[in-house]
């Protein structure tokens, strides 16, 4: 299933893509996409609905965010080994964790706005995985069991925050607009290899990263196994598994977005995103 969500801004409603790309409703079929509407029990009652019995939405309508929200936001940093060599940081021994604030939560199709004070924006196209029940202790083996679906993500970063300043990353990961996700999530069924997925993003048309999740240094069901043998990974956390090569940090000159640049960014079978950039205050 690809399941998304639809409407004005803050009054979204849950629905499903359905043949030759209409969009169905699920208002009263289904609760909103988070926690535990994202649940393998939440799932599977959907699979029980024929879309065609669904009513059809207006092809022009907005799409948000393919979550509500999320318990927690993980990411995974450095994780193939051309980016951290582009960051100009060893390949990491062990996954590198770090979290973007949940409020940064942002439509596929919204404005990336660019924050008061910021001066280093940048991309970074990455494959979202949402858990889809509580888990602690998962072995690699069974790692793949737990996962309800998979997304694109547009890990948005400000680099002065993240990296020149004290303290954590988060900082730089954060702020309104920084996480676009979607435009819909496709269930874990439909994606046998989370490993062997196209990664792609533009700039104004321009391929800045062009890559497959295969060449990840820890593919999903490893990150999965070690995360949670740190901490419970709760029903509908969103997990952010790391970009390839090419962002703008990476680049001689370094390159930042800039007001009005339409960044485009795809992970293959989970939809494509196409947001414009905006100055803070336009």
């Amino acid at each position: 299933m690809q399941l998304m969500r639809f409407g004005p801004k803050g009054a979204e409603k849950p629905g499903l893509l359905g043949a030759g790309g209409t969009i169905r409703d699920l208002s009263g079929r289904a609760a909103d996409f988070a926690q535990q509407g994202v649940s393998h029990l939440a799932l599977a009652a959907l699979r029980e609905i024929d879309p065609a019995t669904l009513p059809e939405v207006a092809p022009d309508v907005r799409i948000g965010s393919a979550l509500a929200d999320m318990p927690n936001f993980h990411c995974i940093g450095l994780n193939y080994a051309e980016h951290a060599k582009e960051s100009g940081m060893p390949a990491p021994t062990e996954p590198v964790m770090f979290s973007k604030a949940t409020s940064c939560l942002s439509g596929p199709f919204d404005p990336i706005v660019i924050p008061k004070g910021s001066d280093k924006l940048d991309w970074e196209v990455e494959l979202g995985v949402i858990i889809g029940q509580d888990c602690a202790h998962v072995s690699e083996a069974d790692a793949l069991s737990v996962v309800a679906g998979y997304c694109t993500i547009n890990d948005v970063s400000e680099r002065t925050w993240q990296l020149e300043r004290l303290g954590q990353w988060v900082k730089g990961k954060s702020a309104p607009t920084f996480g676009p996700v979607g435009p819909w999530f496709v269930t874990a069924d439909e994606v046998p290899d989370p490993q062997a997925l196209g990664v792609e993003l533009t700039v104004d048309g321009a391929v800045q990263q062009k890559h497959t999740t295969a060449d990840m240094i820890f593919g999903v069901a490893e990150i999965i196994a070690y995360m949670s043998s740190l901490m419970q990974l709760r029903t509908g956390d969103l997990i952010a598994t790391g970009t390839p090569q090419g962002v703008g940090m990476g680049q001689n000159p370094q390159r930042w977005l800039q007001p009005g640049e339409v960044v485009e960014t795809e992970v293959e079978g989970l939809g494509r995103q196409r947001t414009e950039v905006r100055a803070f205050g336009s």
